[in-house]
């Protein structure tokens, strides 16, 4: 009888708590387009011009020429901007534009990169011909990031030339060597350091309308935020000749390539590295739970129950997911033969969270001190902490997804990828990367790939998306 009891306390708690995420979420309203076809023609037609400047990033030199066209492209479609606002350029071609506000002690910044990857494989339509067909404009770029950098000086453009003065300073910042991870923004920084400058908010690309992460969900399309990018740290694991660990003295000598062997193999068949749900995922499953349906939107809702199975569970339903709750190590770049007297073996680890990190380390040096490994970081290694989602502008953020795009959900989450924005973390408490571009699978999967594209209507109401966000910041 007890138990039975406790069993209907329980399901009532669940109950309840379900109940309450449903009540506390935004319910999902019917989108209601901001532009007329004749407004959308109008945007495509001089987006297309920004998508024919061939803008892309080498690693080996820098061409002026594609990207000396763009910023004449910029100057004739945006020239108030132009007229008004003080403009910086860091290495090359990094652009940082300021339009200074009524309070000019405060500020953001809106990101998006110009520079592109080349253009392979067959595509459809010209990869830089910015051609319109099928209700799509189509080119490199048209994705990864020219629409949203369209957007932002479309919107800023617009607002001004109606007489708009932002509450505080309002910067768009521009990278040209953004996809070979280069030293644009992180150029700027230093000017933002040396100067004092820090950011209430920054909005950079890297997430966007795309299909839900989680299935059974009551909409095709969840404008995913990312808080937070997964560390960066390469170790490099070597082993010498004329070792002989006690923990393999099964053997009268044992090689470099055989205790690396032995150690790789350690560590890639064991779990060692520490696994929970953190901050950024809770809130994941928090935001999306109540849009799922039965019992998926029960688990999400008692996570305080549940975390411990889902937790479990997500490494084995891909590796991506697994990815989102601990650290992941891969090796590459393994060298040394019979005759060698050493052998090196590089590890790429992609940490959460940078506490958990310290204590895998650790870990990971125990394990290779048995096989007499030694182990470096080296000096490119990077982590960089998750936005503070109790700010007030990652609530202004969602509430805008909101108002734009009621028909979608909104939620936060951790990017796999890495964008300029991660490093810009030491002068804003809130660095959020979203693009309010809705993609289907095909426009997703078409950047760095074929025929990227991007519906007609997205680009009209992405520029919607930045002009209410500009408007209404308070």
């Amino acid at each position: 009888m007890i138990i039975l009891v406790l069993l209907f306390i329980l399901i009532a708690i669940l109950t309840i708590n379900t109940i309450k995420a449903s009540k506390n979420t935004r319910k999902l309203q019917e989108f209601k387009p901001f532009y007329n076809e004749k407004e959308i023609e109008y945007y495509v037609n001089r987006l297309a011009k920004m998508i024919q400047c061939k803008t892309i990033s080498n690693k080996d030199s820098f061409d002026d020429t594609e990207f000396a066209k763009l910023r004449d492209v910029m100057s004739d479609l945006f020239p108030t901007i132009h007229s008004v606002a003080e403009k910086m350029t860091f290495s090359d071609d990094c652009w940082i534009y300021k339009i200074k506000g009524k309070d000019e002690n405060r500020n953001i910044m809106l990101m998006s990169h110009h520079d592109v990857v080349d253009v392979t494989g067959e595509w459809e339509h010209d990869g830089f011909s910015g051609e319109i067909a099928d209700g799509k404009i189509w080119g490199r770029g048209t994705v990864d990031t020219k629409t949203p950098l369209f957007a932002e000086f479309s919107a800023l453009e617009e607002l001004l030339n109606e007489g708009f003065v932002p509450p505080c300073n309002v910067w768009i910042g521009s990278s040209h060597n953004e996809e070979i991870g280069g030293d644009g923004i992180p150029t700027a920084l230093k000017y933002f350091q040396e100067n004092n400058i820090t950011f209430e908010v920054i909005l950079d690309e890297g997430g966007a309308l795309i299909e839900p992460p989680l299935g059974g969900m009551k909409a095709d399309k969840c404008g995913m935020v990312a808080v937070h990018e997964k560390g960066r740290i390469s170790l490099i694991c070597t082993a010498n000749a004329n070792s002989n660990p006690a923990s393999l003295t099964s053997a009268d000598k044992f090689t470099p390539i055989e205790r690396m062997s032995a150690f790789v193999n350690e560590i890639t068949t064991n779990d060692i590295f520490i696994r929970r749900i953190n901050p950024q995922v809770e809130a994941m499953f928090k935001h999306l739970g109540p849009y799922c349906g039965f019992p998926m939107n029960m688990l999400f809702a008692n996570l305080w129950l549940f975390g411990g199975i889902i937790k479990k569970v997500m490494p084995k339903i891909n590796a991506q997911a697994g990815g989102l709750i601990g650290t992941t190590c891969s090796f590459n770049n393994i060298e040394g033969s019979s005759a060698s007297k050493k052998c090196t073996a590089k590890a790429f680890v992609r940490p959460v969270s940078e506490k958990d990190f310290e204590k895998d380390l650790k870990k990971f040096k125990q394990i290779a001190e048995k096989y007499d490994i030694i182990v470096e970081m080296t000096e490119d290694s990077e982590y960089h902490g998750p936005a503070d989602m109790s700010k007030p502008q990652f609530a202004y953020t969602m509430n805008c997804i909101g108002e734009i795009f009621p028909q979608y959900p909104a939620s936060p989450f951790i990017l796999p990828a890495g964008t300029d924005a991660r490093t810009l973390t030491d002068v804003c408490p809130c660095v959020l990367r979203f693009a309010p571009i809705k993609l289907s699978a095909q426009q997703l999967g078409s950047v760095h790939s074929e025929n990227e594209n991007i519906d007609v209507d997205s680009v009209a109401n992405c520029v919607a998306f930045y002009k209410h966000y500009i408007k209404n910041y308070k």
